[in-house]
């Protein structure tokens, strides 16, 4: 039996991600219905769960859902006395002005959402209310009623329609806070989202704008399709509303930049994202890790987005070009990711010239396709390739070597001795010639001709400092879509397996995004990028996470790794070289694990772009149980800072 089983995991290892997926479902099927093959079977099981994981279902299901939240998210009467006491100790209180704009809301969902502001553990808000022309007398109604009860509740009614941008801004002029906090009229906030709010203005007095996490319910008051969002992101947010719900303004911020702009309804709130954050900058922008929203689906009517949808994709592209062309780039916008966007970065022309490396050795079969992509199949004129030759011996690979040094923008350069990728990469960079390097693995191949010139638009944005691709699998499952840091210690690839057309939870397969590391077996980066980076630790990581070391050097710089799905090649992952967690591989690997965690210590464990909500032990966005961040005013200090002037 246990030969069996050691097999049957080897084979396992060894097949296609597709064929993995239809056996497993086979096999578990026939072990059901055997009991005692059950039984026997456990052990084996364990040892290859980790293998179905990769290929299950990326979304978080309703059950699932449901089950975290009641384990995770229910907040006792501890917790609210915590909460309290927290408040308590701040050293000043902000006012948070809730901007809402109503049109024929229905009266059930309209009481709720001001039932769920008036329920807010931190009291210190004011409802800012416009009306905008509603004609059901029920609005009126309960507005009146509850302004009437509440004083913190103030209403203005306009005697014409003028949509969300123009109610929105009628809703604005009644805001006497500091903080500007947008909520729809028929949607819910849980009771700890403005002490939230509250707490992350009081702790971060340089922040002025602040977003969260957000889930939807139903018209059930079911929640579901949890958004668990990554920090600030300037690259996602171009491709969507990152922000959306639940965000908060400094007022002094929106006001100066006019608040909203109509012409821009259904898309207004991108639009004020763009130009906000724009006006602030990146380092004032503060995400708050917690579902503090819950946008009501099934109403019963349509929003202006809903009933609009193609128009307000329009208008969302429309101010993502406004905000480019205000930073003096002139880009293409193109659809991507169903209602997403792609933003096509422009390349200075000539273009820069960008220096190829490849380590290899033998394997012929594999840089023959690679350098065939690269030389006749890559829409980019100015490159040079340099192949880094670790002691090739098979004759079919001397002799291609020596052939193909007859195009002019190849060079072989001899690089002996023990395998040692870090180091092989250094020595042959310190030849390269091109303004920017790409690191190459000789088992990569050309899928679509305009790949590197995609890498480059982006290689060369100054707060840029390394980029990555959608690397597949031949098969055409997913290999790479960036590094997620922590997952088994140190990192890994973000949901493996999935399908070419999958776009992923909320797009993140499918649009340009920041990320903590990529794989080196695709990475473009400045070469005075790369020199500053000091290389590759050739010491302590000869062959694993040297990429993820170099990116985390990278970003110590205050630079920024980007993926781009745009750019799209084939990855036959080591081919040619072998696993490295089985046999003689193992014990290095181990050491070069050991040597990250020692050296990154809490970076790992804290990726800005891998939600805490999310679990540890894979990287296909399953949620973390508990979650990784640790409730606020479970870890608040005694005080807290005021910020000047206050």
């Amino acid at each position: 039996m246990i030969p069996f089983i050691g097999g049957l995991t080897t084979a396992i290892r060894r097949t296609t991600a597709e064929t993995v997926y239809q056996a497993m479902g086979a096999a578990h099927r026939f072990v059901r219905r055997h009991p005692v093959l059950k039984r026997a079977l456990l052990p084996a099981g364990r040892r290859i769960m980790p293998l179905i994981m990769s290929f299950r279902s990326r979304h978080v299901s309703r059950r699932d859902y449901a089950s975290w939240i009641t384990q995770h998210e229910a907040i006792t009467t501890a917790d609210e006395a915590a909460m309290r006491a927290h408040i308590a100790r701040f050293a000043y209180r902000p006012t948070l002005s809730v901007v809402m704009a109503t049109f024929e809301t229905p009266a059930p969902y309209l009481r709720a959402a001001i039932t769920s502001l008036q329920a807010q553990i931190y009291e210190d808000w004011e409802l800012c209310v416009a009306d905008d022309g509603s004609s059901a007398p029920h609005v009126a109604e309960i507005l009146d009623a509850a302004a009437a009860a509440d004083p913190r509740i103030r209403v203005i009614r306009r005697s014409m329609r003028g949509h969300i941008s123009a109610a929105s801004n009628s809703a604005l002029s009644l805001a006497r806070g500091d903080w500007v906090v947008l909520m729809d009229h028929d949607d819910l906030l849980p009771p700890d989202a403005l002490y939230e709010l509250a707490a992350e203005i009081v702790d971060h007095p340089e922040a002025r704008v602040l977003y969260t996490d957000e889930d939807k319910i139903d018209g059930q008051g079911r929640r579901h399709s949890p958004y668990f969002k990554p920090d600030f992101d300037p690259d996602l947010l171009l491709g969507q509303n990152l922000l959306s719900h639940l965000t908060a303004y400094r007022r002094d911020l929106v006001l100066s930049l006019g608040g909203f702009r109509e012409g821009f309804e259904g898309s207004q709130d991108h639009d004020l994202a763009l130009r906000a954050t724009a006006a602030c900058g990146p380092e004032a922008v503060r995400h708050i890790p917690r579902i503090l929203y819950h946008w009501r689906q099934q109403t019963g009517t349509q929003s202006f987005s809903e009933a609009a949808m193609a128009r307000c994709v329009t208008l969302a592209r429309q101010a993502i070009g406004e905000h480019l062309t205000a930073r003096g780039i002139e880009a293409e916008l193109l659809p991507a990711a169903g209602i997403y966007h792609r933003i096509v970065f422009p390349v200075p022309q000539p273009p820069p010239l960008v220096s190829i490396v490849i380590p290899t050795r033998n394997r012929a079969d594999l840089l023959r396709v690679c350098l065939d992509g690269l030389l006749n199949h890559t829409q980019y004129p100015a490159i040079e390739v340099l192949i880094a030759d670790n002691d090739s011996t098979e004759p079919d690979a001397l002799a291609l070597l020596k052939d193909i040094q007859s195009d002019p923008r190849v060079r072989v350069l001899p690089q002996p001795g023990p395998f040692n990728f870090a180091r092989i990469t250094n020595q042959a960079a310190a030849e390269a010639r091109g303004e920017i390097l790409l690191l190459l693995n000789n088992d990569i191949e050309v899928i679509d001709g305009g790949w590197l010139r995609e890498m480059v638009s982006h290689t060369i944005r100054p707060d840029v400092g390394a980029v990555g691709c959608r690397l597949l699998y031949p098969d055409g499952r997913l290999q790479h879509g960036g590094t997620a840091l922590g997952v088994g210690g140190v990192g890994a690839h973000l949901l493996v397996g999935a399908r070419r057309d999958d776009y992923g939870p909320f797009g993140t397969l499918g649009l340009l995004r920041s990320a903590s590391a990529v794989t080196a077996a695709c990475l473009a980066l400045r070469r005075d990028v790369w020199q500053k980076a000091g290389g590759m630790d050739e010491t302590n990581l000869a062959i694993a996470f040297n990429d993820v070391d170099l990116c985390l050097k990278i970003r110590t710089l205050g630079l920024r790794i980007v993926w781009t799905p745009f750019a799209e090649l084939y990855h036959h992952e080591s081919a040619s070289r072998g696993h490295d967690k089985s046999g003689k591989n193992a014990a290095r690997f181990q050491r070069e694990r050991d040597f990250m965690v020692a050296h990154w210590g809490d970076v790992l464990l804290n990726d800005p772009y891998y939600n805490p909500n999310y679990t540890l032990e894979n990287a296909d966005f399953s949620l973390a149980a508990p979650p990784r961040r640790e409730r606020r005013y479970r870890t608040a200090c005694p005080t807290s800072p005021a910020p000047g002037g206050v």
